[in-house]
């Protein structure tokens, strides 16, 4: 197969695809909302890797804009810098494009590429490092200044959510990553990511938040959530 892993060069899809948003916002309430994409069928994912691997290259564009907030997700929650973070995701895809005719199921393919980031962020990180970084080392923090129309309540809230996000473990902050990352991966695609079972994830979850809820109480910025 003659096309590129990621359409036009180097600075292609992919990477355009990266969610722009602060990646350390979690939010503990319902809020009105637009609809999170919904992941595409896995009879329609199937149909589109074998339509990839036969070369139609709109195939092939509509995986990497359904899965590239996947790949990225994994790549955050394994606090990769922004350089050697763009590096697997365009490795991922070119391990897809080498094994795109050899997939034994195709409708799965979002595991696929799952495990493949993650194996490609733990050789970034050391090859036989198997867990996430702990202790001090906490991720780069995004700049706080507010978007264009973004009012100071949402920045506040913005900045007390990134601070209690930073004091959580090391395996907290990957969950809650990935499952922030839109279209919403599946469980499967999530316990391929960490390499974690995939019965452990709801739980693990549900005790994140509650570590979460509790580092905002701590430091006295809970309220602003409830403004």
């Amino acid at each position: 197969m003659s096309h590129s892993p990621v359409s036009g060069g180097g600075n292609g899809s992919a990477e355009r695809s990266a969610p722009r948003t602060n990646s350390a916002i979690v939010d503990l309430r319902p809020r009105s909302r637009p609809p999170a994409p919904r992941r595409l069928p896995d009879e329609h994912v199937a149909h589109l890797v074998l339509a990839a691997a036969a070369g139609e290259h709109a195939a092939w564009d509509a995986l990497v804009n359904e899965f590239s907030g996947l790949i990225w997700a994994v790549v955050r929650a394994h606090r990769l810098r922004d350089a050697d973070g763009g590096d697997v995701v365009q490795l991922t895809w070119l391990r897809l494009v080498e094994s795109l005719d050899r997939l034994h199921d195709p409708a799965r393919v979002g595991a696929w590429l799952a495990t493949t980031a993650r194996r490609e962020c733990l050789r970034v990180l050391g090859g036989n490092q198997r867990q996430l970084l702990t202790g001090d080392q906490f991720p780069e923090q995004e700049s706080p200044d507010p978007l264009p129309g973004e009012s100071l309540a949402r920045l506040e809230r913005n900045q007390a959510m990134s601070r209690g996000f930073s004091l959580l473990r090391a395996s907290d902050q990957a969950l809650l990553r990935l499952l922030m990352a839109e279209p919403s991966p599946s469980y499967e695609e999530i316990s391929a990511a960490l390499d974690m079972p995939v019965g452990s994830i709801g739980p693990t979850r549900q005790r994140a938040l509650a570590r979460l809820r509790q580092a905002l109480e701590d430091q006295g910025t809970l309220t602003l959530l409830a403004d």
